[in-house]
């Protein structure tokens, strides 16, 4: 039984099949199935929204039975998973790949302004294109992008869509009234040192704001003022620990918004979840992405506590590690393959310009192309907005990459 039919989910089924596993079911509510990968660039103007978006049905493999239902209660002691309708459904083994969940309710006044006063998000196909209309109508003042503490699906993309609007105001002729900032919970702009040393330029070049160690926290949408709180690592935070935490409140002309993260509530509150963790990502070995307490329970994609980015390249690497220790594991042997934590992002910085970061494990930089991927690319722009969204629907979700 896998839970969930996104990416993770589909990749994993498909692999399955072509393995000759034949009694597979998938739990999944949404009768649609988005490319997400391409809404940066939908909310920059350079991508069709409806290009995105594909009926479900048609993408679930051959064979595999599909469970339109949402997944509501995981008994991993009983092997059952009960769903919102209250069908009970039992398993032998199990794949998590329920994806991530959008906490919007975090950030004080953000839903009641999300699509209005400025304010959108690329994180939601009904907002992508909202960015795009707020970016046309921007004639200059403060753009402000934020990123949440938590891990994210796609950790670069709270930033890929403000250096387009950057790129977009230089084109436009409004850079010099411009000022793009960058409020991030971070500690950098990204933690991979050869990553790190492109994007420093990057933020040089569009003379970007950025202001780490601020956890946005309340939006005022009639005001136009966002309002972020300083996290543990600032300096400020940590030279008086105990004193309350010092609170900033910046203006706003146009707002992108990345909201805080975690894994869905039904595996939150379910024996599944890592107990250390509050976020209650399913808690896998980080190598055999098999659960740690239930030998015939696997979990990968953005649900999983592997520790590294949450993208469709983690999960394509992921995939296939998983369906052979799974087999394995149906085989009664022990599963053997290992995952290295790999994951790519492709980091767009302007109109036409994009690099890839490579990277495993402990943020280790690891190019896997024959080409000099460190310097921004056009061809890397027509890898990102032709080649991976054909691969993604052709190839991955077929379990053929």
């Amino acid at each position: 039984m896998i839970i969930g039919g996104g990416t993770a989910g589909l990749t994993v089924a498909a692999q399955l099949r072509r393995k000759g596993e034949s009694d597979i079911g998938i739990i999944e509510p949404s009768s649609h199935h988005y490319y997400q990968a391409a809404w940066t660039l939908v909310g920059a103007g350079a991508y069709n929204m409806a290009a995105t978006v594909r009926q479900q049905e048609p993408l679930i493999p051959h064979g595999v039975r599909w469970i339109q239902d949402y997944a509501q209660e995981i008994d991993p002691h009983k092997q059952t998973v009960t769903t919102r309708s209250g069908q009970q459904v039992g398993y032998d083994f199990l794949v998590v790949a329920a994806g991530i969940q959008l906490d919007w309710h975090k950030v004080e006044g953000l839903e009641e302004t999300l699509g209005k006063n400025g304010v959108s998000s690329n994180y939601r196909p009904d907002l992508a294109p909202k960015t795009w209309e707020f970016l046309q109508q921007f004639r200059g003042g403060t753009a402000l992008f934020t990123a949440p503490s938590t891990p994210v699906k796609c950790g670069g993309a709270p930033q890929k869509i403000m250096y387009l609007a950057a790129d977009y105001a230089r084109r436009k002729g409004i850079a010099r009234a411009t000022q793009v900032v960058f409020g991030s919970a971070g500690t950098t702009i990204f933690a991979v040192p050869e990553v790190k040393a492109v994007l420093d330029q990057v933020v040089q070049r569009y003379g970007i704001q950025a202001q780490f160690h601020h956890e946005l926290v309340a939006v005022d949408g009639q005001k136009k003022e966002a309002t972020f709180e300083f996290t543990a690592n600032h300096p400020q935070v940590k030279a008086n620990p105990s004193a309350p935490r010092p609170r900033v409140t910046i203006p706003f002309d146009f707002l992108h918004v990345v909201p805080p993260q975690s894994a869905p509530d039904f595996i939150k509150q379910s024996p599944l979840a890592d107990p250390k963790n509050p976020l209650g990502w399913v808690e896998v070995n980080p190598n055999t992405l098999q659960h740690v307490r239930f030998p015939n329970v696997f979990s990968l994609g953005d649900a999983s506590s592997l520790p590294t980015s949450k993208t469709g390249a983690a999960v394509r690497k992921q995939a296939p590690v998983l369906v052979q220790n799974l087999l394995q594991l149906i085989r009664g042997q022990a599963p053997s393959a290992h995952y290295n934590g790999y994951t790519s992002c492709p980091l767009v910085t302007a109109y036409g310009k994009m690099f890839l970061a490579e990277f495993l494990y402990d943020n280790r930089w690891h190019p896997t192309l024959p080409l000099n991927t460190q310097k921004e690319r056009y061809d890397m722009w027509l890898l990102k907005k032709y080649v991976l969204p054909a691969m993604y629907w052709h190839f991955m979700l077929k379990g053929r990459a």
